[in-house]
């Protein structure tokens, strides 16, 4: 998406050298590889030990390819790399080889001087581009059941989905974020049953969601005892299904009820979405869609039922219609898909669902697939390659799994009252004279709860767990808002505007060069975020960026003392408050991108 300027530089000059490297005598007879500019550009990594230079160019595939040993052949690369940085004047770069990788630097003035002009000029805009050319991406998330409480497990969904929202926002993408709820299906029939025989009116009224959510559970619990509840439920859900009034009147309010209080949760989360498009609003899209399967041969009949049969692809049969004639949800999501398709007319359509939907995502793309393929469709009007599965794993409470079947779930609205809390009384103990305390214990308490599930790599099962998710220490939401906060300190304390005007030479200890790269690698580090889908490489940054900063805060001089950032030194002050400006910029601009919101006093 954005090329990183010195990395290109980097490239280039290797990939030339390369192509000297391999006339030379010692690779006579050798077939040399394919190692242009975009190849080397892959290929180029940071370091782990961030002393050994900006980037590091791994030689083993290609020493063992050319049959000579990694550390030999750097050396000679190395040589070619300084003729050309001789031949083209370029004072700036430097390479050295270090066993088998072949690590570059950017002098840290250069670096310096390119990044914080470049943070600011473009202040909040920094890492922003027009790389997505304003084209449509449709992200699906959240996605909740009506009539059930919001749980801890929607967490997931909520966070990833919305931090993706704001990632690709940033790197210039139209950003379309639909709420698919889960407001149809047999679970009404159950709640109409179970509402009719337990249910009132004066108590729905009350606790609207927690009434209907103990009446699903107590529905599962009766029902082992008397299968023919569910037989009522199927019928009951036909009812709704063919516009019986009195049933449609009951999942009318169920689903305003459960609306009302999902709001207030997404009030408090921060968190908006373009649409509200259920399952029930493609009731009378599907119809069309069944039919076109059908007239494209795609379909078959198997014990009764339609389904578009997947064997040879290695997947079940895609069920399309039940032997009664209802649709499934799988019929739904493929009329959503085209429906999504006609009418924002995507460059992406991402699902962050859970990694249970795993192979429901696969048999919905693959009959999609199937679709572009009968109508001969170019590869400009494909649908399914645009297509993707945000999966993620489970959140556990204390290594147990969820269930709301079971009633053993852990609501968010409490979790994020803990947290509001838990923060209160720590910035009582701290800080008891704080304006705005209410306000910051809401955008500290809360971006904990946020962080601890992106700080996770989404592949990964998230245990919940009080302690950690609400700790205020290590590595956590509470501590990078924490650095903020100090940052707009030192700000407020230095009392004038940071200049770029500076002696960029004065940067140039190794805890300063340090910060000057990471705060370089924050465009990358977003494109990367959006290239993978992952938020985690965006909390993973800031963590390193603000320990990196805090090593600068607490450097000691030769003296043994604390090197002050703000001193009698004009020069070496003007230095470090740019730099400080940046870092509260770039940490600003990465916890907005994660839904969490960057508190000046704490």
């Amino acid at each position: 998406m954005i090329k990183d300027k010195f990395k290109s530089d980097i490239a280039k000059i290797t990939a030339k050298a390369f192509v000297n490297l391999y006339r030379r005598d010692d690779f006579a007879g050798v077939n040399p590889p394919a190692l242009d500019f975009e190849k080397i550009y892959d290929m180029l990594e940071t370091p782990r030990n961030p002393d050994l230079g900006n980037y590091a160019l791994p030689l083993f595939e290609i020493a063992k390819n050319a049959r000579i040993n990694p550390v030999e052949l750097n050396k000679m690369l190395v040589e070619e790399q300084n003729a050309q940085l001789e031949k083209r004047n370029i004072s700036y770069l430097s390479f050295d080889a270090v066993s088998g990788f072949n690590n570059s630097r950017v002098k840290t003035n250069v670096l310096a001087r390119h990044t914080l002009t470049e943070v600011f000029n473009r202040k909040e805009q920094y890492g922003s581009s027009d790389s997505g050319q304003k084209k449509n991406i449709v992200i699906d998330f959240s996605s909740p059941n009506i009539a059930k409480p919001f749980g801890v497990g929607h967490l997931r969904s909520t966070a990833i989905g919305h931090s993706l929202y704001r990632i690709y926002e940033k790197l210039g993408y139209n950003c379309i974020g639909i709420n698919h709820l889960g407001d149809w299906g047999t679970q009404f029939g159950k709640l109409i049953v179970a509402f009719r025989k337990w249910g009132s009116e004066e108590e729905l009224k009350k606790e609207p969601v927690k009434k209907l959510f103990d009446l699903y559970v107590r529905f599962h619990q009766e029902e082992k005892s008397d299968p023919v509840l569910s037989d009522q439920a199927r019928e009951a859900f036909k009812d709704l299904e063919e516009g019986d009034e009195d049933a449609a009147t009951l999942w009318h309010k169920f689903k305003e009820y459960s609306l009302e209080a999902f709001n207030e949760t997404y009030r408090t989360l921060g968190v908006k979405f373009d649409y509200y498009t259920g399952e029930s609003f493609y009731n009378d899209k599907m119809e069309p869609v069944v039919e076109k399967l059908e007239e494209l041969g795609l379909t078959e009949i198997s014990q009764g039922a339609e389904v578009v049969n997947l064997d040879k692809f290695g997947l079940l049969p895609c069920l399309i219609r039940r032997a009664d004639g209802a649709t499934l949800y799988a019929t739904r999501d493929i009329a959503g898909v085209i429906y999504r398709w006609e009418t924002y007319n995507f460059e992406k359509a991402l699902y962050v669902v859970n990694v249970a939907q795993r192979d429901h995502f696969k048999q919905v793309f693959k009959v999609i697939e199937l679709l572009d393929e009968a109508e001969k469709k170019s590869p400009q009007e494909k649908i399914a390659p645009r297509l993707k599965h945000v999966e993620f794993g489970w959140i556990k409470f204390r290594d147990k799994m969820m269930s709301t079947r079971e009633g053993t779930i852990v609501l968010l609205e409490d979790v994020l009252g803990k947290a509001v809390s838990l923060a209160r009384e720590k910035i009582l103990e701290k800080n008891p004279d704080l304006p705005d305390l209410e306000k910051v214990a809401h955008q500290i308490g809360v971006g904990a709860v946020i962080f601890a599930d992106l700080a996770t790599r989404k592949d990964k099962d998230v245990n919940f767990d009080w302690d950690e998710v609400l700790s205020f220490e290590g590595e956590t939401g509470p501590y990078l808002q924490y650095t903020h906060a100090r940052l707009s300190s030192l700000l407020r304390h230095y009392g004038r505007e940071p200049s770029d005007d500076i002696d960029y030479s004065i940067l140039d200890f190794p805890e300063e060069s340090r910060v000057v790269d990471l705060l370089y690698k924050f465009p990358q580090t977003i494109c990367a975020a959006a290239e993978t889908y992952e938020p985690y490489l965006i909390c993973a940054y800031l963590l390193e960026l603000a320990s990196a900063f805090n090593k600068v805060y607490q450097r000691k001089g030769a003296d043994g003392r604390i090197d002050k950032i703000i001193s009698d030194n004009e020069d070496h002050t003007a230095a470090r408050m740019a730099l400080v400006a940046a870092v509260r910029t770039v940490i600003g601009g990465g916890l907005f991108l994660l839904g969490l919101e960057a508190p000046e006093e704490m």
